[in-house]
């Protein structure tokens, strides 16, 4: 996998360092990857050689898992999860689950030794949900029954059977999250190049790595998105989780970005209303929907230029996904000089912002689960002691979940820190 991290612009580093200093409470995120990552998010992570599909870094599959094989051996001491062993979601909406999971990227869930390798991690430790990369902007990870969103799968590789993969998850009595990129797709861009962000002369408006995004004004993207979830979710997965909810960074070194049929509604409106809608549909079914945010927006008091306002988006969402990662903070940020060294203060500073706000918007409970840093960018090399640091930081902020980020799903190196 690959990503790459271009500076935020000076004059919002300048905001955040001094909003950080007012307040001593923020978060930081990364920017956008590359075309060529493999399943890439807002969530970040470091630079690293995207795997072929059926490899995962450097790990070559061993074959497809004949039709009806489940993959490892489930625990004897966990029972298995789901609608097939629970009649019904595991963290169905109003459910106050905790979720504690590992990001699968796109290579990893096509390759049968590595989803084996992950479920044995999960065997022997708090993790309790696999967070799987089915829409990236690579198009699609499933083969779709719905000829619309066959138009727009992309040619990349697909998990050859979603509901075989899906019984190899809830076999070792763990949670399938469904993770889809929304609005950064390359795939949706092309294919219907009248719903892209366009410049000022009414050509398509592209970002720093030359990509075109789809416009979150556009309802016919909102409703291929939505639609590919609810095809996800009656195939068995039990939660829905939107990245790239938001617009592009609009750099001063880019062209102005120009968003035809958007009549007047504000960037944070047209991203809630976009959340409003998909947690209507995915409640329809019985599943959560979720949405990964950056971390700036638990501590910047009104909306980013992305469109994330965290007063916007938390009252329609079931569960926030701040990115809260310690390499990704500008130095200084609550007066530390070196963020990456301090993994549990950022991340209990910038958690126990988006706790005080969720309670003066009234809502309580595991509403907030931050994605945390198990990848190395920059000094100190991250093992499980940063990983420790950082979950019992999510704990003295008053939650109990998260989600572990490394670009490449690999977390043996952290596995020390979540056992059971």
């Amino acid at each position: 996998m690959h990503l790459r991290f271009p500076s935020l612009p000076p004059l919002l580093v300048a905001a955040v360092v001094a909003s950080l200093a007012a307040s001593s409470l923020a978060a930081c995120t990364s920017d956008d990857p590359s075309p060529a990552s493999s399943g890439t998010t807002d969530s970040g992570t470091v630079a690293a050689a995207p795997a072929p599909p059926g490899e995962v870094a450097g790990m070559p599959s061993n074959g497809d898992v004949p039709n009806g094989a489940v993959v490892g051996q489930p625990p004897a001491t966990r029972p298995a999860t789901g609608e097939a062993a629970r009649g019904r979601p595991l963290a169905a909406p109003g459910t106050d689950a905790v979720v504690r999971g590992l990001y699968v990227n796109r290579f990893a869930a096509q390759s049968t030794r590595k989803l084996a390798q992950l479920l044995a991690i999960a065997d022997s430790t708090e993790v309790n949900a696999l967070v799987i990369d089915m829409k990236d902007e690579f198009g699609l990870n499933f083969r779709s029954d719905d000829p619309e969103l066959q138009r727009n799968a992309g040619t990349m590789g697909k998990v050859r059977d979603v509901r075989i993969l899906l019984d190899s998850v809830r076999a070792h009595g763990l949670m399938p999250i469904a993770r889809l990129v929304v609005f950064k797709d390359s795939v949706a861009a092309r294919m219907n190049p009248d719903q892209v962000i366009r410049k000022a002369d009414g050509s398509p408006w592209r970002d720093g790595q030359g990509l075109t995004w789809v416009s979150p004004y556009s309802q016919k993207i909102r409703e291929y998105n939505i639609r590919a979830a609810e095809e996800l979710v009656r195939l068995g997965f039990e939660e829905i989780q939107w990245d790239y909810i938001r617009f592009p960074e609009p750099y001063k070194s880019l062209p102005a970005q120009h968003f035809p049929g958007s009549d007047g509604v504000s960037k944070p409106d047209a991203i809630a209303d976009f959340l409003k809608e998909a947690q209507a549909r995915m409640h329809a079914l019985g599943v959560r929907s979720t949405a990964d945010v950056f971390g700036l927006v638990t501590i910047v008091n009104g909306p980013l230029e992305i469109g994330q306002h965290w007063e916007k988006v938390a009252p329609v969402s079931d569960v926030l996904l701040p990115m809260v990662y310690p390499s990704h903070y500008p130095s200084g940020a609550f007066g530390i000089a070196r963020p990456n060294a301090e993994p549990y203060q950022i991340v209990l500073r910038a958690i126990s912002r988006a706790r005080e706000r969720d309670a003066a918007l009234g809502i309580t409970g595991e509403h907030v689960r931050p994605y945390l840093q198990a990848f190395t960018l920059g000094k100190p090399e991250y093992g499980a002691e940063q990983v420790r640091e950082q979950i019992r930081a999510v704990k003295d902020a008053g939650y109990q979940g998260w989600v572990l980020w490394h670009p490449g799903s690999s977390y043996l190196p952290f596995v020390d820190a979540i056992r059971r």
